[in-house]
C-alpha cells in the first residue's frame, strides 16, 4: 500500500507507539511512554485539516471505513469526520474500553465499602481463583499488576469457519486461563504487584466478582451506575446469545468474511457497544468526578510504579502506563499527556482519550480489513486530534 507523502509525514512523526495487547482478549493499544510532568493543554484551537486529511484518502486496502470527533474547549460543537459507509452517529463494538466502565462500577463498590480493594480476590471468588493466586488483591487486578495467567482457549480464526459467532462463558475464559497455565508446568510466577502486565482474564474476574457481592449481573450494574445516569442512551452490554449491533452502523469484514454480527463474548472485558457521542460523554463523567468520590477519583490517575513486564508491549520503557481506573497514560510528541483507552473486535479498532482538564477529548472507531496493520492510523488519528494542544 502506498501513502501520499502528506500522510507519510504525519505517520512519521506520530511520537505514539502501538502494540497489539499480548495478554488481552481484546485489540491494540497505544504504547504509552515514561512517566513525565503533565502539560495542559492551552487554549488553542482544533485544527482539523491533519484529521480530514487522513480521512479523505479512505477507504483504503487497510482500514475500510472511520469515525473520528474531537471534542473540547473553544469549540461550539464537537467536531466530526467519516470515510467509507460510516455515518457520524454509527454504534460499533468498542471492545476493551469495556474495560474502563467495568473498572469504575468495581471502584464504585469499593466507596460503598463492598469491596476491600486490597484485599484478596479469593476472598470473594473461593472457587474460582485457585490457592496459588490468593494473594492476589482487587487492585492488582484493577491495575494489571497480579500476574494472572493470559487468556486461553478464546474464540479464533483457529476454531474454522464462522469463529466470530463462537461463545465462551466468563467463567470459563478465567478457568481455561489457570488450566493452560498449569498445564505448561511449573513456572516462576511474578509477585503480585511488583509488575504491569496487561490481560483480559483480570477483567473477566473483576466482572465475576461484580456479580458476586451486588448479586445482579454486569449489565445492570452497569445501567444502573453509569449508562442510565449519564444519559448513554446508545451504549448497551448486549446479552451473550445476542449478535447483532444496532443501527446505524458500519457492515465491517476481514478478509472477505463478514464479521458485523458477532459473539459478544468478551463480556465485561470487551463486549460493550457504544457511540462516539456517548464515549466522550462517558469519559468526561469520568475525569470530571462525576462517577466517583474523591479517594476513589484519585485511583484513576493511579498508576503504579512498578516496571513494565519483558513481555508487556503495551508500554515502553519498562515503565507501567495503566492506573488502577484502567486508564492508559499516553505522553504524545508534543508533551501533552492524555488519558483513556483503546480496545478492538474482528472489524472495529476504537478508543477515546482525553486530557486531564478535559480541555481536549477524541473518540474514535476504525474498520481494518486484517489485511495489515492499522495501527499508524490509529497513531496518526490521536496525535492529530492532540497535535494543536500542546
Amino acid at each position: 500500500m502506498h501513502h501520499r507523502p502528506s500522510v507519510l509525514r504525519r505517520l512519521a512523526v506520530a511520537g505514539v507507539a502501538l502494540a497489539a495487547i499480548a495478554a488481552g482478549a481484546c485489540g491494540p493499544a497505544v504504547m504509552a511512554s515514561a512517566a513525565v510532568p503533565q502539560r495542559a493543554v492551552v487554549a488553542a484551537s482544533f485544527d482539523p485539516a491533519p484529521v480530514r486529511d487522513l480521512l479523505a484518502r479512505l477507504p483504503d486496502p487497510v482500514v475500510a471505513g472511520a469515525l473520528v470527533r474531537v471534542a473540547g474547549e473553544g469549540q461550539a460543537v464537537p467536531w466530526a469526520g467519516t470515510a467509507g459507509e460510516v455515518s457520524r452517529d454509527a454504534h460499533f463494538r468498542i471492545g476493551s474500553v469495556t474495560k474502563i466502565f467495568t473498572s469504575t462500577v468495581v471502584l464504585q463498590l469499593a466507596a460503598e465499602h463492598r469491596i476491600a480493594i486490597d484485599a484478596p480476590v479469593r476472598r470473594y471468588l473461593p472457587d474460582l481463583i485457585p490457592a496459588t493466586y490468593g494473594t492476589v488483591t482487587v487492585r492488582e487486578l484493577l491495575d494489571h499488576t497480579s500476574g494472572l495467567p493470559a487468556p486461553a482457549g478464546i474464540p479464533g480464526p483457529a476454531d474454522g469457519p464462522g469463529w466470530w459467532r463462537k461463545s465462551v462463558s466468563p467463567q470459563d475464559v478465567v478457568r481455561k486461563a489457570f488450566a493452560a497455565a498449569e498445564n505448561h508446568g511449573a513456572r516462576q510466577l511474578p509477585k503480585p504487584g511488583s509488575v504491569q502486565q496487561y490481560n483480559g482474564v483480570n477483567t473477566f474476574v473483576l466482572g465475576l466478582l461484580v456479580e458476586k457481592v451486588t448479586g445482579r449481573t454486569v449489565d445492570d450494574e452497569l445501567t444502573r451506575r453509569i449508562i442510565r445516569p449519564l444519559g448513554l442512551h446508545n451504549t448497551s452490554l448486549p446479552s451473550s446469545d445476542d449478535m447483532s449491533v444496532p443501527t446505524p452502523h458500519a457492515r465491517v469484514y476481514v478478509g472477505t468474511d463478514e464479521v458485523t454480527e458477532q459473539s459478544p463474548w468478551a463480556w465485561a472485558e470487551g463486549g460493550m457497544i457504544s457511540t462516539a457521542a456517548d464515549l466522550d460523554r462517558f469519559i468526561t463523567a469520568l475525569l470530571r468526578g462525576r462517577l466517583l468520590p474523591p479517594a476513589q477519583q484519585k485511583l484513576v490517575f493511579t498508576v503504579p510504579d512498578v516496571p513494565s513486564a519483558p513481555t508487556n508491549t503495551n508500554c515502553i520503557n519498562k515503565t507501567s502506563c495503566f492506573s488502577v481506573g484502567g486508564l492508559m497514560r499516553v505522553t504524545l510528541d508534543n508533551g501533552v499527556t492524555v488519558w483513556g483507552k483503546t480496545g478492538s473486535l474482528p472489524g472495529w479498532t476504537n478508543g477515546v482519550f482525553a486530557t486531564r482538564d478535559l480541555k481536549r477529548r477524541v473518540a474514535y472507531s476504525l474498520n481494518p480489513t486484517g489485511t495489515a496493520s492499522e495501527r499508524p492510523y490509529v497513531l496518526a488519528v490521536i496525535n492529530s486530534a492532540f497535535a494543536s494542544a500542546g
